[in-house]
């Protein structure tokens, strides 16, 4: 049974502020508390979303459920939440992926900052009913693909890159209430909006060690159909990145942003 039904999303789509948008005050209160950040190996590592939190002020808070880490009962100790990919499914049968889907209702509920990227996205949307499968011809994201930003997605945020990088074999439909901000080809959902939780296909967060790494590790995916040589990762990066980089800063700042108004105003005390 979807659990959509029991958030109440906002119905006005607010842009990324430009700028700071909240008092000195309040914005010390809010970078005091961590950002919750959720990996799926033991290497793994939160990469340029990571950088880009640490260059605003944010601590991070990582854990790792598939070892044993355990997710808090409640996002006010924290300014936001991030979960990142992973080799795994969203329709994986082990606990700790069955209990991060169940632990997302928390940022949906509580109205918090919330950011799935490839396998987070999926959960989020499986999360809100939505169906996560691969593609009915076995095609692949691996290496830099073009997406296209909706009209909502450039309302919120605009200076979209104009490919980005992936390495995914699923993709997850539009659930029912949520918005889409950015579409592609072969995986027409790249970036959704739900109320203050947001999902992203793609990975903004590789760093260049990042993909040197899962391009030599996962050099057998790049057999699957669709899937783009290694050298041509590297060549998409020298003509796309700067521009997704860009797009990263000031999305993450927006997002954080994205705070409700009693929690502005108890950090305004």
């Amino acid at each position: 049974m979807s659990n959509r039904s029991k958030y109440l999303p906002g119905q006005n789509l607010v842009p990324f502020p430009a700028g700071p948008s909240s008092t000195p005050r309040t914005r010390a209160t809010e970078r005091s508390r961590p950002v919750l950040v959720v990996l799926h190996q033991e290497t793994s590592s939160p990469g340029r979303v990571g950088n880009a939190l640490r260059a605003l002020g944010y601590r991070l808070d990582i854990r790792r459920p598939r070892f044993g880490d355990r997710l808090p009962d409640t996002l006010d100790g924290h300014a936001g939440a991030v979960i990142f990919g992973g080799p795994m499914s969203a329709n994986d049968g082990e606990d700790y992926v069955r209990a991060e889907i169940d632990w997302i209702e928390i940022p949906l509920r509580e109205q918090r900052p919330f950011l799935g990227i490839c396998l987070g996205a999926q959960m989020l949307s499986k999360q809100l009913g939505g169906r996560v499968a691969p593609h009915s011809d076995g095609v692949v994201q691996i290496g830099y693909y073009p997406i296209r930003p909706t009209e909502a997605g450039l309302s919120l945020c605009p200076d979209w890159p104009a490919q980005v990088y992936h390495w995914h074999r699923e993709g997850f439909e539009l659930p029912c209430g949520a918005e889409l901000l950015a579409e592609g080809d072969d995986f027409p959902v790249q970036a959704i909006r739900y109320d203050n939780c947001f999902g992203l296909q793609f990975h903004p967060d590789v760093t260049c060690a990042m993909m040197h790494r899962w391009t030599t590790r996962g050099c057998d995916r790049m057999d699957a159909p669709g899937a783009h040589p290694r050298e041509q990762h590297f060549d998409g990066r020298a003509m796309y990145d700067t521009a997704e980089r860009a797009w990263l800063a000031h999305f993450i700042e927006g997002w954080l942003a994205r705070v409700p108004a009693a929690v502005l105003a108890q950090a305004a005390e």
